[in-house]
């Protein structure tokens, strides 16, 4: 995984960072594509914003974070299966998700699903039953955890 450090950094005492579309960062995921739209690298300082587009039918692994998740469909649906129950969501849903549940979106099979996520910078992700199996270039190692490419 490589990550750039954005050079569009404005300065002064209301000091702010435009990223351009063409600066985000994007991330193929077996699942589909995770375009990083804010975080401590692109200049947002606390915050990782993410916008996941999720091919139709495609099932994300397993996992759990360690920082609370909210995520916002923007269009399709998904049903995620949430800590053992499953909850359908559309367009202009948004899941509020708790540190340390267990989640897996799974994409409409027609229409696939895209959403906008945000988690505090920094935050990790694993899988409660064991080692998170990922591709290199989606994440990296960090103790027992990984540290999603879109985070940092």
């Amino acid at each position: 995984m490589t990550v750039t450090q954005n050079a569009a950094f404005a300065s002064g005492p209301t000091a702010a960072a435009v990223i351009r579309a063409e600066e985000s960062r994007r991330t193929q995921a077996p699942s589909g594509l995770v375009t990083t739209l804010a975080s401590p690298t692109q200049g947002g300082a606390g915050l990782a914003v993410w916008r996941m587009d999720i091919t139709p039918g495609a099932a994300g692994p397993v996992h759990a974070y360690d920082t609370e998740q909210v995520w916002t469909v923007i269009s399709g649906a998904a049903t995620v299966e949430l800590d053992g129950g499953a909850v359908t969501v559309a367009p202009g849903d948004t899941l509020v998700i708790p540190a340390g549940a267990t989640r897996q979106m799974i994409a409409d099979p027609q229409a696939g699903v895209s959403a906008i996520s945000i988690t505090p910078a920094g935050t990790r992700a694993y899988t409660p039953g064991g080692p998170v199996q990922v591709d290199p270039h989606c994440a990296l190692p960090e103790g027992d955890k990984l540290i999603p490419a879109w985070v940092v």
